[in-house]
């Protein structure tokens, strides 16, 4: 029979706005809540860092359960609030620069309409580009939101990887053709990964489009998927125009884009849903390359297990 009060307590700790863990007598981690995994990458079975329980940033609280002793760990530092009002406002900010834009061109036209001789329905037609482009924009910083919050469940049984990605292949022919970039898939049919189907297409989609809008005419993207030890990672790389080793790290930011990316029409938000989404599904991304050298990024999964909902019968 099911304890309602651990329930309760799972559901609290899971939960929780804070950074909170659960030691053994080891200091391995028993339990963690969803902003300790997904914001300090702690992980359930492993050891926690020392530098986190290190310079007064840890709030801890001993106990004892079945004769056996216990930590409770809180890891949020006092500063955080100040630290979130500070990304907030940065975010808001950023949100209405990346809005002024295209609200600028879409006023430019409106006002070219108006004059004698122009071509309106060409004026209309780019007017109509811009207001797809800030409903995207709108559409992810939502979505952005909605992940963050928790209300979208990123992980519930193990499925199939692979068809997912010659759907997305499918879905963006027409744009990787229109951009010169040719678009492939391979894999291993048998790879499950542990996340939503929607959460899945969503990384795939995000990740291919990614190629599609800065790999530059020519270049050829494979997306893949394969099991590595363990995991299964989902991998796309291209032979493009590649980044600079200074950008890497700042890929995966909100907003970020690199010197050739930033006359895109892309919103850049695709690889910061891409991260949020592996991290909450709980693996993680990563990227190499080099200018001239192509771009290839990493999502790591933990596989499926055998059995659990969704996952290929044998």
């Amino acid at each position: 029979m099911v304890n309602p009060d651990a329930v309760r307590g799972q559901v609290l700790l899971e939960e929780s706005r804070e950074a909170v863990v659960v030691l053994d007598e080891a200091g391995v981690v028993v339990a963690a809540s969803r902003r300790a995994r997904q914001g300090l990458g702690v992980r359930e079975g492993e050891q926690l860092g020392e530098e986190l329980l290190r310079g007064g940033r840890a709030l801890v609280v001993p106990y004892e359960v079945d004769g056996r002793q216990e930590r409770l760990v809180y890891l949020s530092e006092a500063g955080d609030l100040a630290a979130y009002e500070e990304l907030r406002s940065g975010f808001t900010a950023a949100v209405s620069h990346e809005l002024r834009t295209p609200l600028a061109r879409l006023l430019s036209l409106l006002e070219l309409a108006s004059l004698p001789g122009e071509d309106v329905p060409a004026l209309v037609e780019q007017a109509r580009r811009e207001i797809d482009q800030i409903r995207e924009l709108i559409d992810e910083v939502l979505f952005l939101a909605e992940l963050e919050s928790g209300t979208r469940v990123v992980s519930l049984g193990a499925e199939p990887v692979l068809p997912v990605l010659h759907e997305v292949a499918a879905e963006l022919e027409e744009p990787a053709a229109r951009a010169g970039v040719t678009l492939r898939v391979e894999g291993d049919e048998a790879a499950t990964a542990e996340v939503r189907p929607r959460m899945l297409r969503v990384v795939a989609h995000n990740l291919a489009e990614n190629a599609i809008r800065y790999a530059g005419p020519g270049a050829t993207a494979t997306l893949s998927v394969r099991r590595e030890d363990g995991e299964v990672v989902l991998r796309i790389a291209d032979d493009g125009a590649g980044v600079a080793p200074a950008d890497l790290p700042r890929l995966f930011e909100r907003f970020y884009r690199a010197d050739r990316a930033r006359a895109s029409r892309g919103t850049g938000l695709g690889l910061a849903i891409v991260k949020h989404v592996v991290a909450s599904a709980g693996g993680s991304v990563e990227a190499r390359g080099a200018r001239g050298e192509g771009l290839e990024i990493r999502c790591v999964f933990p596989a499926g297990r055998e059995g659990a909902p969704g996952a290929p019968s044998r």
